[in-house]
């Protein structure tokens, strides 16, 4: 793998970082919950009275942030390598493993590490090592 030194960005990937990690904090701050997306998510598809409206803002916030960048600048280009039944199947094992490991990589990841948690740690290592098996497994075995 090599890095496209013509287009590596690290000044906007500095602000999203910051602005990820900002937007963690407010939501647990002001609103006491961990910025997880598949809890998020998990939640709105089983609504409790009280509970819909952040999450909701929450994921329409997801959604309509690219479409403002795109108003600031152009949208990078998605180049996706994989047939549609492939993707499906990832989703599906995402899925799988953001249930069976009690979370996603946002709520472990950003928002457990930040709180030092070893659960998180544990789940972070275990999907950072599981995604570099994968690539690897892909790239150099299969290819």
């Amino acid at each position: 793998m090599t890095i496209d030194w013509n287009h590596f960005t690290p000044l906007s990937s500095l602000v999203g970082g910051v602005l990820i990690g900002v937007a963690a904090a407010l939501l647990a701050l002001f609103n006491g919950r961990i910025a997880g997306i598949s809890g998020i998510v998990g939640g709105l598809l089983r609504p409790h009275r009280g509970d819909v409206e952040w999450r909701a803002a929450f994921v329409i916030g997801l959604i309509l942030a690219p479409l403002l960048y795109r108003v600031l600048a152009p949208l990078p280009e998605i180049r996706i390598e994989a047939g549609t039944g492939l993707i499906i199947l990832a989703g599906l094992l995402v899925g799988v493993g953001t249930r069976y490991g009690a979370g996603c990589t946002s709520g472990h990841g950003i928002c457990g590490l930040s709180r030092r948690s070893p659960r998180s740690i544990v789940a972070t290592l275990s999907f950072m090592a599981a995604g570099f098996a994968t690539v690897f497994v892909m790239r150099h075995l299969l290819a």
